[in-house]
């Protein structure tokens, strides 16, 4: 499937090394990658597009004592190679000394990475990935009459490899693969004055066998787009709300950013000095597992080759650790704990889970708003302020009345995330966080 080898990478980054300490360098890392993947929409039945794309790269970071220089190519030729370090070599040579620069200690390495099942081919071709696109779309038109239009149906297969080494000894690298399929149907009202209303699916994973069926991801699509038909706004109230599971990811991503080691050190978040304190309540926990097979957010070791491990990042409400890359960490003192390049697979649990998924949360709301849908990019992570557009439904006697638009909800993220009431049972994964959905006690909505 590759052009290269492992092996082939593996000389690549050894002459990449070389090169480096023949110049001067002190430390070099190296990484070589090659990609591939397909991706095709659909819209109204038609092929929109299609597109396949076919990348490699080589990249070297360089140090002279604590002087950073990188450089990378795409050009594999050893001409190209040796340039691309020269390159790194006097970029090295003018920048300013920062004395946290440097890679990851030798100890802190993986030396014996996992196999943790990430690489499932999905040997798909442009004309069955637009079989696949259409019968997700069609099963939406399907739905209803009212399903008039699309945004369109999308199917995609990734695969890429890389490998990395630094002159501490390192080498690791590993293929993976990810794979999506998705659907955004428009409903209309109908009538001189229709009112449309569009919505959108989508299933992603590493292993095709275990996308979703195209028809029911179609299907869903269509549902959610005609819920949306005839909706109103509110006046302005304080009131309970819930973040349905895709949006609780994006708010379990927010409490990520805030206590992330770039961050912390510029002094950059609204959760400062929060090691060892309360940032969520008792009844939750945030756990971070890098092992798990086949994951979206699973990694034997980060960017900088650290080694990861699972961890208990929120304890009881406690924070218990941050997210730090080898910089970040020597920035604030402290010690990396293998998130260079970000978060691995995270689970947000709860004391407090009603059975029943979202309809037993809205039972145990009563009265409030469900949030589907996030606008705009209100939030300051300096403060927590937090204000965005929303769509959603309104709820009374924990049943859906109807749905809302043209609102805004406003809070406060410190004060939100203290403030999560119960966390659904209707869990769900995006990107590398795992939640249900979200109850919060008290927000101001603004409407009319």
């Amino acid at each position: 499937m590759f052009t290269y080898t492992s092996n082939q990478f593996q000389e690549i980054i050894d002459f990449m090394l070389k090169e480096a300490k023949r110049r001067g360098a002190s430390d070099a890392v190296a990484e070589v990658s090659e990609g591939q993947g397909l991706s095709v929409t659909v819209r109204k039945g038609e092929v929109e597009t299609i597109e396949q794309s076919l990348d490699k790269q080589v990249g070297v970071t360089l140090f002279l004592g604590h002087h950073r220089g990188n450089a990378s190519t795409s050009d594999f030729s050893k001409e190209s190679l040796k340039a691309t370090v020269d390159a790194a070599f006097h970029i090295a040579q003018h920048t300013a000394e920062d004395v946290c620069a440097g890679p990851a200690e030798a100890d802190l390495l993986e030396k014996h990475p996992l196999d943790l099942d990430l690489f499932h081919p999905w040997n798909i071709d442009a004309a069955a990935a637009v079989e696949i696109a259409r019968s997700a779309e069609g099963a939406a038109f399907a739905v209803s009459k009212q399903i008039q239009n699309s945004d369109g149906a999308s199917v995609s297969a990734h695969h890429a490899h890389f490998m990395m080494g630094t002159s501490l000894g390192f080498m690791g690298g590993y293929p993976f693969s990810r794979h999506y399929i998705s659907c955004a149907p428009i409903a209309s009202s109908g009538g001189k004055k229709a009112h449309m209303q569009r919505d959108d699916w989508y299933s992603s994973s590493r292993i095709p066998e275990e996308l979703a069926d195209p028809a029911a991801i179609g299907r869903y699509a269509a549902q959610r787009a005609l819920s949306r038909l005839k909706a109103r706004s509110l006046s302005t109230r304080r009131c309970p709300v819930i973040f349905e599971a895709p949006l609780a990811a994006g708010l379990l991503g927010g409490l990520v950013q805030a206590v992330s080691g770039g961050a912390l050190y510029r002094r950059s978040s609204f959760l400062l000095d929060s090691l060892g304190k309360q940032v969520l309540p008792k009844h939750v926990s945030l756990f971070e597992d890098p092992h798990l097979k086949s994951m979206t957010g699973s990694a034997p070791f980060d960017e900088e080759g650290v080694k990861t491990s699972t961890r208990t990042v929120v304890d009881k409400g406690i924070l218990e650790g941050y997210f730090l890359s080898t910089y970040s960490a020597r920035k604030l003192g402290m010690k990396t704990t293998g998130n260079a390049g970000g978060s691995h697979h995270l689970t947000l649990q709860s004391k407090k889970t009603p059975k029943g998924g979202l309809p037993a949360l809205l039972k145990e709301m009563g009265t409030g708003l469900l949030v589907t849908e996030l606008m705009g990019q209100g939030v300051n992570y300096v403060t927590g302020d937090y204000s965005r557009g929303a769509f959603g439904y309104w709820v009374e006697n924990g049943e859906i009345q109807y749905p809302v638009e043209e609102v805004t909800i406003a809070g406060n993220l410190r004060d939100m995330l203290m403030d999560i009431q119960l966390i659904g049972s209707d869990t769900l994964i995006r990107g590398t966080k795992e939640t249900g959905s979200i109850l919060l006690g008290s927000m101001t909505v603004g409407g009319k």
